[in-house]
């Protein structure tokens, strides 16, 4: 899988870390606060939009009187615990990390999460020293499945998109690498179990846990 590979593209939520279980309950929580249920179908809506697009769309959707700065704050606030204790890599994901790092690999995190919570996971797991980029989609203007996180970040790690190797849990994710003109390797989540055969069938690559790849 790594023929020809010169850097390594990693989503955060739900690839390298077990986080996605508790976004559900914060967007009940969020929405129950102005009344509103959380409707079946809005995380699956929402998938790979940056922290930013994410806050404009529930506004909009929900008409909320916060303003979008104050939602992406409530969001970092109800979060912030969880990503600073709680949260933890997929097995086997950093030995994986470390593994690429040892060979030379370019390594980064492109994430539609937030720069608050990625610096608060990342203090937590001590793993920003193995990265040698971390991005937010709210840095390169739009998220998921548009490319530019990927090409930028195949630009800041100085490797053509050609020879790097994105992974992701979502079909979202993986189009936005594919757009990108990288190779794919689809990670399982159980998030996203219902888009395993999509993934398989998108991806170059399917892994069930990164211990495999050790």
């Amino acid at each position: 899988m790594l023929n020809n590979i010169k850097a390594c593209l990693f989503d955060m939520d739900g690839t390298l870390l077990d986080s996605m279980h508790i976004w559900k309950d914060i967007d009940i929580e969020f929405l129950g606060r102005f009344g509103y249920e959380l409707p079946p179908t809005l995380q699956r809506e929402i998938e790979g939009m940056s922290f930013r697009e994410t806050a404009c769309y529930i506004k909009d959707r929900f008409s909320l009187p916060p303003s979008i700065e104050e939602i992406m704050n409530i969001w970092n606030e109800m979060a912030f615990q969880k990503y600073s204790e709680e949260i933890f890599f997929k097995e086997g994901a950093f030995e994986f990390v470390k593994m690429l790092k040892e060979k030379g690999i370019r390594t980064a995190i492109c994430t539609s999460n937030s720069r608050e919570l990625v610096n608060a996971v990342a203090e937590h797991l001590g793993f920003m020293p193995y990265f040698d980029t971390i991005i937010t989609s709210c840095e390169v203007g739009a998220g998921k499945p548009a490319p530019d996180i990927y090409l930028e970040a195949a630009k800041r790690v100085g490797v053509e998109p050609e020879h790097c190797l994105v992974f992701e849990d979502i079909v979202t994710g993986l189009t936005a690498g594919k757009r990108a003109g990288m190779k794919l390797c689809a990670v399982e989540d159980v998030y996203s179990a219902d888009q395993r055969e999509a993934k398989k069938a998108m991806a170059d690559y399917y892994v069930e846990n990164y211990l495999d790849l050790l």
